[in-house]
């Protein structure tokens, strides 16, 4: 029986590095670790929050502190560059289509871009406050 080896050359682990798209596709599939550190910390902030006031003010000293703060901003920023290269990916493998005639990619684009503005502004006034 033929062993995989013995059809597919070996990779080196840097195959990735050697092409533009592929290191776009390593970034965007890397943009989870830092989206793990920010839902990690949700998480124990409820578990903060449910065991009361002074596990929450430690979380809240903790998640004040530059690294977290740094970790956090990097995971704004990754989180923003996956949803920009779905955003970008969507028109291609679904593509929109309204009274047979197919949307622009850009319309497709600027739409979804809109909604990530209108829950932003949602949230805004959420947790801000609405203007008074």
């Amino acid at each position: 029986m033929r062993k995989p080896s013995d059809t597919f050359p070996t990779l080196k682990r840097t195959w990735w590095l050697k092409h533009r798209y592929f290191l776009a596709y390593m970034l965007r599939e890397a943009t989870v670790l830092p989206l793990v550190f920010f839902v990690a910390c949700l998480l124990a902030g409820i578990i903060a929050l449910l065991r009361g006031d002074a596990p929450w003010l430690g979380w809240l000293g903790f998640m004040g502190s530059p690294p977290v703060l740094l970790l956090n901003l990097l995971a704004l920023l990754a989180s923003l560059y996956h949803a920009w290269t779905f955003f970008q990916l969507f028109p291609r493998v679904m593509p929109l289509r309204i009274a047979g005639h197919a949307l622009p990619s850009q319309a497709i684009v600027a739409g979804q871009w809109a909604g990530v503005v209108v829950v932003l502004l949602l949230f805004l006034w959420l947790f801000v406050g609405a203007p008074r």
